[in-house]
């Protein structure tokens, strides 16, 4: 009886990670609304009740899907980028590993976070709370490496963090949005990449980092 039943709990757990990994790709391109039940279902071949049982709403279902984008997000840009030294280092690295992330297309609508928020931002309720949630924890990993920085005299003490994060963010924005509408993986990230070490550099003070300053690895 127990070798049945974890056969089955570990046949449900491989349903529901196929299932959510099927939704973000889905919601990365056509956005959340684009979820279904009866669809995502369909498209894996497994019984239609049996995706509800995991799920049991559209909504359940998009929360859900929410949640494995950010776990999917902090797996590609957050944890290399918190292995890398405080400070002027890490706050690039996470340039760099979202820049990678976005162009590498780990979702093939290129960042999850950017169809779903432009989709979500004028609707309140529970997803659009989610998503909110999910975009502060990545400013707010933004602006502690920036003040970080600064404690550390790397960059001016007078930084405006909130100005430089939202910069930071805008950069990385444009070039997903860029690079999707014009179906060009090189220029629209060259172009944040030199937007961003032009403003990190200066802001940096005469001893900090500059990781920026090295060969890029396309070059």
């Amino acid at each position: 009886m127990t070798s049945r039943t974890d056969g089955r709990v570990q046949r449900g757990d491989q349903t529901r990670r196929a299932v959510l990994r099927r939704a973000v790709d889905i919601a990365s391109v056509e956005g959340l609304e684009g979820l279904s039940l009866g669809r995502l279902a369909k498209e894996l071949s497994v019984s239609k009740s049996g995706v509800f049982a995991h799920f049991g709403s559209k909504e359940e279902l998009q929360l859900a899907a929410v949640r494995a984008g950010r776990r999917i997000f902090a797996d590609h840009v957050v944890s290399g980028a918190l292995e890398a030294r405080p400070g002027v280092c890490r706050l690039w690295r996470l340039f760099e590993d979202w820049s990678a992330y976005s162009r590498g297309r780990v979702f093939p609508g290129g960042c999850f976070f950017y169809t779903v928020n432009a989709e979500f931002e004028s609707r309140p309720g529970r997803v659009r709370d989610s998503l909110v949630r999910a975009r502060r924890e990545w400013r707010d990993l933004l602006a502690r490496s920036a003040a970080d920085a600064v404690q550390l005299g790397e960059l001016a003490a007078d930084t405006d963090v909130d100005l430089l994060v939202f910069e930071l963010a805008s950069f990385l924005e444009a070039a997903n949005s860029d690079s999707l509408l014009e179906d060009d993986l090189e220029r629209p990230y060259a172009l944040a990449r030199a937007a961003v070490a032009s403003r990190l550099s200066a802001l940096a003070t005469a001893d900090a980092p500059r990781p920026w300053e090295a060969r890029a690895p396309d070059a």
